[in-house]
């Protein structure tokens, strides 16, 4: 009996400790993540959001002079003034309100929100398109193509942005949170990059920009929505069930149509993204042969080709039969390898891209040798300079005065020093010096090591004056 009345004991024990474990851990994540203690009030939070939806007057001319700013980044390929123009664009305004509206069920709220985002959107494709028309500039740099081509992970970026921003702004602390989110969720360049897909009738540039910028927008507001029911914000009560269930079915299927075909291109782009990496460590691996070097090569990983241009040695058939038995160690089991030897083989794109290489090699060669003289011949006037301007002669007749009274007259100079068992002249620094009293040895021996050690050399002449 007794045995059974200590084993209880402990096991109340073991329990108690467990659940005080539980509860403690529970409180702690509870206070640490709590949304509840800095909740800004819901209509402050409602105004706030609700003021910044219109594009009239000063937002529309901000919203123009961004777009303006934004495409100038772009076309001059500069981040930084990119990033200024998110930072001033007002476009998270209307979007939040989108969001917002779904969250509180005011359809009110998400028309007038949904009527100025659409103003916008017409007034930034207008503002970016005649700059891109007007512009000399139409070379599409890396910061423009960058927005052509969206993936799952904006749509993460998006989302995440979203949250951030919603949770700052319903908070009594926003900080500068709101224009951080304008910089990692980029509305305004997706904009500018259709605009320049309009002026250069490139629709496949309009398309992927125009896209980015629709995921942005969707994400940012399911982020607000699922906020704004998380804090429980007061909704408006709707007049039939059913139609809260349309409105739930509509944004949940805008959100699978606008995540599906991330997701596919996020796809492809790491299919390709691997398949490159692959091939260029295959190329760099297993087709180095002696004697020969690759001057050129192609990865196409849409068709699946691997294509090599060598010149010098002959690759020999069994090299190649062997290179070929090792694509599927790098997952290339499917890729063809095409292996182009000598300039005979070669067709006139190859020749010209060979061409091209050995041109930019060159002219790279050239620059660096170019740059290099430069230096020398910068460093040479410097010193003649100091030489035609007698700059070492007015600086060591000062440093004399103070360390040898008995100089009179002194003189500085370059010169050729010509020896009759030599026909190779040797360069001196040539020394003239008066006294106003006969020196002793010591005293020349002394003066000459000071002067090699003040010339930085040890091939002083020294030439001494009646």
């Amino acid at each position: 009996m007794i045995n059974i009345a200590i084993n209880i004991k402990f096991a109340d024990v073991d329990i108690l400790h467990h659940m005080n474990f539980k509860t403690v851990t529970y409180k702690f994540l509870k206070d640490r993540f709590n949304l509840e203690k800095n909740k800004e009030e819901y209509g402050e939070v409602i105004d706030a959001i609700t003021r910044n939806i219109y594009f009239r007057g000063t937002n529309l001319w901000v919203l123009m002079f961004a777009i303006i700013i934004a495409s100038v980044g772009l076309n001059v390929n500069s981040t930084a003034v990119i990033i200024g123009a998110m930072l001033v664009s007002p476009l998270m305004g209307p979007i939040m309100g989108i969001g917002l509206g779904a969250g509180i069920n005011d359809f009110r709220l998400m028309r007038l929100s949904a009527y100025n985002f659409l103003v916008a959107i017409v007034i930034s494709l207008i503002s970016s398109t005649l700059y891109f028309l007007l512009s000399p500039l139409n070379e599409a740099h890396s910061e423009l193509l960058s927005r052509t081509t969206p993936t799952v992970y904006d749509v993460i970026i998006a989302l995440f942005g979203g949250f951030a921003g919603i949770v700052a702004t319903s908070s009594k602390e926003k900080g500068t949170v709101i224009p951080g989110v304008a910089i990692a969720t980029a509305l305004m360049p997706p904009l500018c990059t259709a605009g320049y897909g309009l002026a250069v009738g490139n629709m496949f540039f309009f398309m992927g920009a125009i896209y980015l910028f629709f995921i942005n927008s969707v994400f940012i507001c399911l982020a607000t929505f699922l906020i704004v029911r998380y804090l429980h914000f007061p909704r408006h009560e709707y007049r039939d069930e059913s139609t809260g269930h349309r409105m739930k079915l509509w944004i949940w299927l805008i959100v699978i149509i606008t995540f599906v075909p991330s997701v596919v291109i996020a796809y492809f782009m790491i299919r390709r993204n691997v398949f490159e990496t692959n091939a260029s460590q295959f190329i760099s691996r297993e087709l180095i042969f002696e004697g020969s070097t690759i001057i050129e090569k192609k990865i196409d990983a849409a068709t699946a080709t691997i294509k090599v241009v060598y010149i010098g040695k002959g690759i020999s058939p069994d090299f190649l039969e062997n290179a070929k038995k090792k694509l599927g160690d790098y997952h290339l089991q499917n890729a063809n390898l095409k292996v182009t030897q000598g300039m005979k083989e070669l067709t006139t794109s190859d020749i010209t891209n060979m061409k091209s290489q050995i041109i930019e090699d060159l002219y790279k060669r050239n620059q660096e040798t170019l740059m290099s003289k430069d230096e020398k011949i910068d460093l040479l006037e410097k010193e003649l300079t100091k030489y035609q301007s007698g700059y070492l002669s007015g600086t060591m007749l000062n440093e004399i005065r103070a360390l040898f009274p008995e100089v009179e007259e002194v003189s500085f100079t370059k010169a050729l020093l010509s020896s009759t068992k030599s026909k190779i002249p040797d360069t001196v620094d040539l020394v003239y010096l008066k006294f106003s009293k006969n020196m002793r040895k010591s005293e020349l021996q002394r003066l000459e090591s000071w002067l090699n050690l003040r010339v930085g050399g040890d091939k002083v002449k020294i030439v001494i004056g009646k």
